[in-house]
């Protein structure tokens, strides 16, 4: 396991999550989309959770992405041992919710967020976005989960026709919108849709899986991705891999984009 991902298993899938988040006054404050900045036009928001169970880059990286977007995000970390709880009136400011990659076990990191589960989905209904790496594509599912897909996650590393037999970080291929890509992978989950959902399959995997959702709950939007399209240059040198596409960070951003998006 790597300092940057190291998700055991599909039972105790990875690093992360939030705290316990207050209802109150969410749907009057509404969502951070419709939230106005000093010049008037939209604000655009960004929580990040950087708490326990988190990998030490995990938030940063994710942080600095959003940062640099072409129409960048103000991003604030939340959770525990940030000086700023996960509250609804907290969540209410925000266009983006982001769980990123981390975490060791699933189920005890569950034990810390399920009183939370309502309001997130509250929030997400409502028109929130939230976006899921790794192990927050993995929350977004459930058992255990939020509830917030029309379906749910399981391990792809393993699973039958997987292209990766075990858990260790790696590069693999995906298809993209129907053009070959490359991504940084370490124990993600793939994602097993209802029966027609309605969902847009950004990314699949070798053996046909989806890699990449996005899906609409209520008035908000649910992204996931399996791999990690926002793994900078230090997280490729330090598991010692390359990508052969180079490090670009243009599938990030349309994950992004198309989670924000609303009709």
């Amino acid at each position: 396991m790597d300092e940057h991902d190291s998700e055991p298993s599909i039972v105790s899938r990875r690093r992360v999550l939030l705290g316990t988040l207050p209802l109150a006054a969410l749907l009057a404050v509404g969502c951070g989309s419709q939230a106005l900045g000093d010049e008037g036009g939209p604000r655009r928001l960004a929580l990040v959770y950087n708490g326990p169970q988190g990998c030490t880059d995990c938030a940063p990286t994710v942080a600095a992405l959003l940062r640099k977007a072409p129409q960048p995000f103000e991003v604030k970390y939340v959770g525990p041992g940030t000086g700023v709880p996960l509250t609804a009136a907290t969540l209410a400011e925000a266009q983006l919710y982001v769980q990123p990659g981390g975490g060791a076990d699933l189920e005890r990191t569950w034990r810390d967020l399920r009183g939370s589960a309502q309001v997130m989905r509250d929030w997400v209904r409502a028109g929130g976005s939230y976006l899921g790496l790794c192990f927050g594509g993995y929350l977004a599912g459930r058992d255990p989960g939020f509830g917030l897909l029309p379906g749910d996650t399981y391990g792809y590393a393993g699973s039958p026709g997987s292209t990766v037999p075990d858990d260790r970080d790696t590069v693999l291929a995906v298809t993209w919108r129907g053009q070959p890509r490359h991504m940084y992978f370490q124990d993600g989950p793939a994602f097993a849709l209802d029966d027609g959902a309605e969902a847009t399959v950004l990314a699949t995997y070798g053996n046909g899986a989806a890699a990449v959702v996005v899906a609409p709950y209520g008035k908000g939007r649910v992204g996931v991705s399996g791999p990690h399209p926002e793994a900078d240059e230090s997280w490729y040198e330090d598991a010692g891999l390359t990508n052969p596409d180079g490090v670009r960070f243009d599938l990030a951003y349309e994950l992004i984009d198309t989670t924000i998006r609303r009709r």
